[in-house]
Protein backbone atom coordinates (compact mmCIF):
# COMPACT_ATOMS: atom_id res chain seq x y z
CA UNK A 1 0.00 0.00 0.00
CA UNK A 2 1.04 3.05 -0.43
CA UNK A 3 2.72 5.59 2.21
CA UNK A 4 3.61 4.46 5.77
CA UNK A 5 1.76 3.81 8.63
CA UNK A 6 0.87 6.75 10.76
CA UNK A 7 2.02 7.12 14.17
CA UNK A 8 -1.49 8.89 15.52
CA UNK A 9 -2.92 8.16 18.07
CA UNK A 10 -6.38 6.37 18.25
CA UNK A 11 -8.46 8.01 20.85
CA UNK A 12 -10.90 5.28 23.11
CA UNK A 13 -14.71 6.21 22.62
CA UNK A 14 -17.59 4.34 24.15
CA UNK A 15 -18.54 0.78 22.96
CA UNK A 16 -22.12 2.18 21.92
CA UNK A 17 -20.64 4.98 19.80
CA UNK A 18 -18.08 2.76 17.99
CA UNK A 19 -20.34 0.38 17.11
CA UNK A 20 -22.58 2.97 15.48
CA UNK A 21 -19.17 4.10 13.62
CA UNK A 22 -19.41 0.74 11.83
CA UNK A 23 -23.24 0.51 11.78
CA UNK A 24 -24.06 3.85 10.48
CA UNK A 25 -22.79 3.59 7.15
CA UNK A 26 -25.86 0.79 5.60
CA UNK A 27 -28.28 2.49 8.19
CA UNK A 28 -28.24 5.61 5.97
CA UNK A 29 -28.69 3.41 3.47
CA UNK A 30 -31.73 1.68 4.40
CA UNK A 31 -29.98 -1.96 4.77
CA UNK A 32 -29.84 -2.12 8.56
CA UNK A 33 -30.54 -1.38 11.57
CA UNK A 34 -33.72 0.95 12.63
CA UNK A 35 -35.34 4.43 10.64
CA UNK A 36 -33.82 6.96 12.74
CA UNK A 37 -30.59 7.18 10.97
CA UNK A 38 -30.53 10.84 11.21
CA UNK A 39 -30.81 9.99 14.99
CA UNK A 40 -27.41 7.82 15.38
CA UNK A 41 -25.56 10.33 12.76
CA UNK A 42 -26.54 13.09 15.58
CA UNK A 43 -25.01 11.00 18.36
CA UNK A 44 -21.88 10.28 16.16
CA UNK A 45 -21.25 13.85 15.07
CA UNK A 46 -21.96 14.66 18.90
CA UNK A 47 -19.91 12.33 20.59
CA UNK A 48 -22.96 11.97 22.76
CA UNK A 49 -23.56 8.51 24.18
CA UNK A 50 -26.57 7.10 26.50
CA UNK A 51 -29.78 5.23 26.71
CA UNK A 52 -31.15 6.43 23.49
CA UNK A 53 -28.07 5.54 21.59
CA UNK A 54 -28.61 1.86 22.94
CA UNK A 55 -31.77 1.46 21.62
CA UNK A 56 -30.67 2.86 18.16
CA UNK A 57 -27.81 -0.10 18.15
CA UNK A 58 -29.80 -2.45 19.53
CA UNK A 59 -32.58 -2.11 16.76
CA UNK A 60 -29.64 -3.51 14.27
CA UNK A 61 -31.66 -7.03 14.07
CA UNK A 62 -28.34 -8.62 11.87
CA UNK A 63 -25.47 -7.59 14.33
CA UNK A 64 -27.08 -7.42 17.82
CA UNK A 65 -27.60 -11.03 18.25
CA UNK A 66 -23.74 -11.40 17.72
CA UNK A 67 -23.07 -8.83 20.14
CA UNK A 68 -24.92 -10.72 22.97
CA UNK A 69 -23.41 -14.05 21.79
CA UNK A 70 -19.98 -12.82 21.94
CA UNK A 71 -20.75 -10.87 25.34
CA UNK A 72 -22.69 -14.41 26.78
CA UNK A 73 -19.46 -16.60 26.14
CA UNK A 74 -17.43 -13.96 27.25
CA UNK A 75 -19.24 -13.56 30.74
CA UNK A 76 -19.40 -9.92 29.83
CA UNK A 77 -22.87 -8.44 30.90
CA UNK A 78 -23.03 -5.84 28.37
CA UNK A 79 -23.06 -6.31 24.27
CA UNK A 80 -22.11 -2.66 23.90
CA UNK A 81 -19.00 -3.56 25.90
CA UNK A 82 -15.60 -1.80 23.82
CA UNK A 83 -14.49 -5.43 23.71
CA UNK A 84 -17.58 -7.06 22.43
CA UNK A 85 -17.77 -4.70 19.67
CA UNK A 86 -14.39 -4.54 18.25
CA UNK A 87 -14.47 -8.44 18.41
CA UNK A 88 -17.97 -8.26 16.20
CA UNK A 89 -16.29 -5.50 13.37
CA UNK A 90 -12.95 -5.73 14.13
CA UNK A 91 -12.06 -9.38 15.58
CA UNK A 92 -10.11 -10.27 18.91
CA UNK A 93 -9.92 -12.88 21.49
CA UNK A 94 -13.38 -13.03 22.60
CA UNK A 95 -14.15 -14.72 18.90
CA UNK A 96 -12.15 -17.59 20.15
CA UNK A 97 -14.25 -18.50 23.51
CA UNK A 98 -17.31 -18.55 21.47
CA UNK A 99 -17.77 -22.13 21.87
CA UNK A 100 -19.15 -24.09 18.43
CA UNK A 101 -22.18 -25.01 19.54
CA UNK A 102 -23.63 -22.05 21.44
CA UNK A 103 -22.60 -20.30 17.88
CA UNK A 104 -24.79 -23.08 16.08
CA UNK A 105 -27.66 -22.89 18.29
CA UNK A 106 -28.04 -19.43 18.15
CA UNK A 107 -27.35 -19.43 14.22
CA UNK A 108 -30.44 -21.99 14.25
CA UNK A 109 -32.85 -19.64 16.30
CA UNK A 110 -31.78 -17.26 13.99
CA UNK A 111 -31.85 -18.88 10.49
CA UNK A 112 -32.88 -22.44 10.36
CA UNK A 113 -36.57 -21.02 10.09
CA UNK A 114 -36.08 -19.31 6.81
CA UNK A 115 -33.35 -21.49 5.20
CA UNK A 116 -33.81 -24.62 2.71
CA UNK A 117 -32.75 -28.01 4.56
CA UNK A 118 -29.60 -28.33 2.01
CA UNK A 119 -28.80 -24.99 3.11
CA UNK A 120 -29.02 -25.08 6.67
CA UNK A 121 -26.92 -28.05 6.69
CA UNK A 122 -24.21 -26.22 5.02
CA UNK A 123 -24.79 -23.22 7.53
CA UNK A 124 -25.23 -25.04 10.67
CA UNK A 125 -22.00 -27.35 9.83
CA UNK A 126 -20.19 -23.73 10.05
CA UNK A 127 -19.12 -23.15 13.69
CA UNK A 128 -17.80 -26.39 13.92
CA UNK A 129 -15.77 -26.13 10.88
CA UNK A 130 -13.80 -23.23 12.76
CA UNK A 131 -16.04 -20.42 11.44
CA UNK A 132 -16.37 -17.70 14.42
CA UNK A 133 -19.07 -15.41 14.62
CA UNK A 134 -17.20 -11.88 13.44
CA UNK A 135 -18.87 -9.83 10.60
CA UNK A 136 -17.10 -11.32 8.07
CA UNK A 137 -18.80 -14.47 8.33
CA UNK A 138 -22.35 -12.44 8.14
CA UNK A 139 -21.25 -10.98 5.07
CA UNK A 140 -19.48 -13.86 3.30
CA UNK A 141 -21.58 -16.96 4.31
CA UNK A 142 -25.31 -16.01 5.27
CA UNK A 143 -26.06 -12.45 3.12
CA UNK A 144 -25.08 -14.06 0.00
CA UNK A 145 -26.80 -17.36 0.44
CA UNK A 146 -25.45 -20.24 -1.30
CA UNK A 147 -27.76 -20.45 -4.23
CA UNK A 148 -26.84 -16.94 -4.92
CA UNK A 149 -23.59 -17.53 -6.07
CA UNK A 150 -24.45 -21.06 -7.34
CA UNK A 151 -27.02 -19.49 -9.18
CA UNK A 152 -25.26 -17.60 -11.21
CA UNK A 153 -26.18 -14.07 -9.81
CA UNK A 154 -22.23 -13.20 -8.49
CA UNK A 155 -22.57 -9.88 -10.05
CA UNK A 156 -25.80 -8.82 -8.37
CA UNK A 157 -24.39 -9.80 -4.71
CA UNK A 158 -20.49 -9.36 -5.20
CA UNK A 159 -21.01 -5.49 -4.98
CA UNK A 160 -23.17 -5.53 -2.09
CA UNK A 161 -20.42 -7.79 -0.36
CA UNK A 162 -17.49 -5.79 -1.08
CA UNK A 163 -19.01 -2.90 -0.08
CA UNK A 164 -20.36 -4.56 3.16
CA UNK A 165 -17.14 -6.59 3.99
CA UNK A 166 -15.13 -4.07 6.43
CA UNK A 167 -11.78 -3.62 4.79
CA UNK A 168 -8.56 -2.32 6.32
CA UNK A 169 -7.31 0.39 4.31
CA UNK A 170 -4.70 3.56 4.20
CA UNK A 171 -5.38 6.90 3.69
CA UNK A 172 -3.83 8.75 -0.29
CA UNK A 173 -4.56 11.71 0.39
CA UNK A 174 -7.64 14.33 0.84
CA UNK A 175 -10.32 14.78 -1.66
CA UNK A 176 -13.39 17.05 -1.76
CA UNK A 177 -15.77 14.45 -0.10
CA UNK A 178 -13.82 12.52 2.23
CA UNK A 179 -10.53 10.86 1.54
CA UNK A 180 -8.91 8.87 -0.83
CA UNK A 181 -7.65 5.46 0.39
CA UNK A 182 -5.91 2.07 -1.41
CA UNK A 183 -8.39 -1.02 -0.26
CA UNK A 184 -8.12 -4.22 -1.97
CA UNK A 185 -11.32 -4.91 -3.73
CA UNK A 186 -13.31 -8.27 -3.05
CA UNK A 187 -13.08 -10.40 -6.16
CA UNK A 188 -14.27 -13.91 -7.56
CA UNK A 189 -11.62 -15.80 -9.63
CA UNK A 190 -11.78 -19.07 -10.79
CA UNK A 191 -14.55 -19.29 -8.62
CA UNK A 192 -12.91 -18.53 -5.05
CA UNK A 193 -13.44 -14.71 -3.17
CA UNK A 194 -10.05 -13.36 -2.87
CA UNK A 195 -8.60 -9.64 -1.75
CA UNK A 196 -7.22 -8.56 -4.82
CA UNK A 197 -4.09 -5.14 -5.03
CA UNK A 198 -5.06 -2.75 -3.37
CA UNK A 199 -6.85 0.05 -5.70
CA UNK A 200 -7.74 3.37 -4.91
CA UNK A 201 -10.92 4.54 -3.71
CA UNK A 202 -12.83 7.73 -2.31
CA UNK A 203 -14.48 7.06 0.61
CA UNK A 204 -16.26 9.91 3.31
CA UNK A 205 -14.20 11.15 6.33
CA UNK A 206 -16.87 10.13 9.25
CA UNK A 207 -15.94 13.24 10.64
CA UNK A 208 -12.40 12.75 11.95
CA UNK A 209 -9.15 14.89 10.77
CA UNK A 210 -7.47 11.91 8.66
CA UNK A 211 -3.89 12.00 7.56
CA UNK A 212 -2.18 10.46 4.60
CA UNK A 213 -0.70 7.09 6.11
CA UNK A 214 -2.93 6.28 8.27
CA UNK A 215 -4.77 2.92 8.82
CA UNK A 216 -8.48 3.04 8.19
CA UNK A 217 -11.70 1.13 8.44
CA UNK A 218 -13.56 0.97 5.30
CA UNK A 219 -17.73 -0.04 5.43
CA UNK A 220 -19.93 1.44 2.79
CA UNK A 221 -17.11 3.64 1.52
CA UNK A 222 -17.10 5.15 4.70
CA UNK A 223 -14.06 5.68 7.20
CA UNK A 224 -15.22 4.09 10.18
CA UNK A 225 -11.86 5.12 12.15
CA UNK A 226 -8.44 4.70 12.62
CA UNK A 227 -7.10 1.81 13.26
CA UNK A 228 -4.11 0.82 15.10
CA UNK A 229 -1.51 -1.54 13.76
CA UNK A 230 -2.66 -4.49 16.20
CA UNK A 231 -6.12 -4.11 14.88
CA UNK A 232 -5.24 -3.72 11.46
CA UNK A 233 -3.74 -6.97 11.75
CA UNK A 234 -6.71 -8.56 13.48
CA UNK A 235 -9.19 -7.15 10.76
CA UNK A 236 -6.92 -8.87 8.14
CA UNK A 237 -6.33 -12.44 9.77
CA UNK A 238 -10.22 -12.85 10.63
CA UNK A 239 -11.20 -11.60 7.37
CA UNK A 240 -8.18 -14.20 6.02
CA UNK A 241 -9.98 -16.70 7.56
CA UNK A 242 -13.85 -16.15 6.76
CA UNK A 243 -12.86 -16.10 3.33
CA UNK A 244 -11.18 -19.26 3.05
CA UNK A 245 -13.60 -20.99 4.95
CA UNK A 246 -16.39 -19.55 2.90
CA UNK A 247 -14.58 -20.81 -0.31
CA UNK A 248 -15.03 -24.35 1.24
CA UNK A 249 -18.88 -24.31 0.31
CA UNK A 250 -18.71 -21.52 -2.15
Amino acid sequence: MPGTASTTTVEPVSGALTFARFAAPPNVLGYCGGSDSDGLLGHLRAGLDGPELVNLCRAFEGAWPYLMLIARSAGIADPLDRRVVEAYWLGNGLLDGVAPTAFRDDLAGRFRPRTRPAEWRWLAAKPGDGSRPHHSFHVLEVMPRIGMLRAGQVSAILPAMEQCLIRPARVVRAAPDGVVVAVRPLLILDGRLVLGPAIEQTVAGGGEALQPGDDVAVHWSWSCGRLTAGQRRRLEAVTSDALARANTTI
